[in-house]
């Protein structure tokens, strides 16, 4: 079990050494829970469950009180040991509380309830003597309530406190004094202090504003300030005109005043110009300030020696949270604060510097991982985008092979019908040498065609198989166009020796 011998001992000079406890909860019994009754005014509740967290520094002393389901209200009670009347006593509250979901909008503050209370009934408008502890809904709507009941009325302090919103333990204190003073700290630190009466206005002010006072005839509340009646304009002061003739504009060769009437200058800034002069300003001397009543005692004014007395005999949860995961734990209800300081350096101040730690490597391998998928997807991305390129890549060029195919097969064949052509009109012996010259031609265009497959074959590349058909195709139809132009040369030479002869 985690209550240590410290923490044992603890208990056993709270009765003796320190002042009493009233209720003491670390949840380090697994019985524990069972103490805390839901109430029967509503069926949506969401469960609790005992649990460490996710994340902690020790697996016994981590143990808490979690709201387990989202979007839930939660209502439950769990009797205190023994019945608290705080007359004449100091009082303090203590706990803490882990956001560990690092909560959006949720609240992790306690009720505590007065003897009277019935736990089956226990909801939002049940009666509760104070309410405290942290609320954060959003980034700005985030506070510290500490709220007394007062005459039936429940009153929220007037200062605004600032809740811890990250997802480590913080120990929340409110104690409030048999003097009518109090004290609200984090984490052993003080946030607010002063008097009750100041901080909760539940009491008629102490004075008031006298009713038949009346403002003296004679009172100056204004204005402030007034011009200086000793101060005299400059007389090199230059009050108009704003604007003057530009005295170096010079009249256009080409006006003409019968057509285009008299020439005047362009206006231009006067640079001598200050504006409108105007006195300083000085103090008032006759200015006394806006007139308000003196002060006198309020006759409407008591002492309640019972403010801030608080009757208490259940400690409640009744909270709404969106997400689930909260962890309250350390629950203490007495009426010394030695006690409560010593109580929450065993339970949370011992251990804070581990959860840190702890929670700083959890964080540092999430971002890891984050990273690692980061680069994972950017990785993935670009492959995609590589692979569709080329798939466009390669219709191109498909296209491109198909049109190279098209034009050499359309110049072989006017290759082919030239040839025919000319061999009809051609006699037998032009025809044998034509073929012999064909025949070489054709012999040269495989030479060729055999050595651009060997270049061709020592290319390595992706696509070496579409641009080698292409290439082949070009030649060849080349290479036949050309052979047909030097036959056609050739035969004609031929023609004319023949006939020369």
């Amino acid at each position: 079990m985690r209550c240590s011998f410290g923490l044992a001992a603890l208990a056993a000079l709270a009765s003796s050494t320190y002042g009493r406890v009233y209720y003491e909860e670390t949840f380090s019994d697994p019985a524990s829970l069972d103490a805390f009754k839901a109430t029967e005014a509503r069926s949506d509740l969401g469960a609790i469950k005992l649990s460490k967290g996710k994340w902690f520094s020790d697996d016994e002393n981590s143990i808490g009180l979690q709201v387990s389901e989202d979007a839930r209200f939660y209502a439950y009670s769990a009797k205190l040991n023994r019945p608290f009347n705080t007359k004449g006593k100091d009082f303090i509250v203590q706990f803490t509380v882990k956001y560990e979901q690092d909560i959006d909008c949720g609240g992790a503050y306690l009720k505590l309830l007065p003897p009277t209370l019935d736990p089956a009934k226990f909801d939002g408008e049940s009666e509760y003597e104070v309410m405290f502890g942290p609320d954060i809904c959003g980034s700005t709507n985030r506070r510290v309530h500490a709220i007394i009941n007062y005459n039936g009325t429940n009153n929220q302090i007037d200062k605004v406190v600032q809740p811890r919103g990250d997802q480590l333990t913080h120990q929340y204190t409110f104690w409030v004094k048999a003097d009518k003073t109090f004290e609200i700290r984090i984490d052993n630190k003080v946030q607010e202090e002063g008097k009750i009466e100041e901080f909760w206005k539940v009491l008629p002010d102490k004075q008031v504003a006298d009713p038949d006072a009346k403002k003296p005839e004679d009172w100056v509340d204004g204005p402030a300030m007034i011009e200086d009646p000793e101060d005299e304009k400059p007389e090199d002061w230059v009050d108009g005109p704003e604007t003057v003739p530009d005295t170096e504009a010079q009249k256009p060769e080409d006006w003409d005043d019968d057509m285009d009437g008299d020439w005047e200058a362009p206006m231009v800034a006067n640079p001598e110009y200050k504006g409108e002069w105007k006195p300083r300003m000085i103090k008032n001397p006759e200015y006394q300030g806006e007139w308000s009543a003196p002060l006198i005692d309020n006759p409407n004014y008591e002492e309640d020696e019972d403010l801030a007395v608080f009757n208490i005999g259940y400690v409640g949860l009744d909270v709404w949270t969106v997400k689930s995961g909260t962890i309250f734990d350390n629950i203490l209800i007495t009426d010394d604060i030695d006690y409560a300081s010593q109580f929450g350096n065993s339970t949370w101040a011992d251990y804070v510097e581990k959860e840190i730690e702890v929670k700083k490597a959890i964080d540092e391998e999430e971002a890891e991982k984050l990273e690692a998928e980061r680069k994972a997807k950017e990785e993935e991305r670009k492959a995609k985008e590589e692979a569709e390129k080329e798939k466009a890549e390669d219709a191109d060029e498909l296209d491109e092979n198909d049109d190279v195919k098209v034009d050499a097969e359309s110049v072989e064949e006017k290759a082919e019908d030239e040839s025919v052509e000319e061999s009809v009109v051609e006699d037998e012996e032009t025809v044998e040498e034509k073929v012999d010259e064909d025949k070489a031609a054709e012999e040269k265009a495989a030479e060729e065609k055999a050595a651009e497959q060997a270049k061709a074959d020592k290319k390595a590349a992706k696509r070496a198989a579409a641009k080698e058909a292409a290439e082949k195709a070009k030649q060849a139809a080349e290479a036949a166009q050309k052979a047909a132009e030097e036959a056609e040369l050739e035969d004609e030479d031929e023609k004319i020796v023949h006939d020369e002869l």
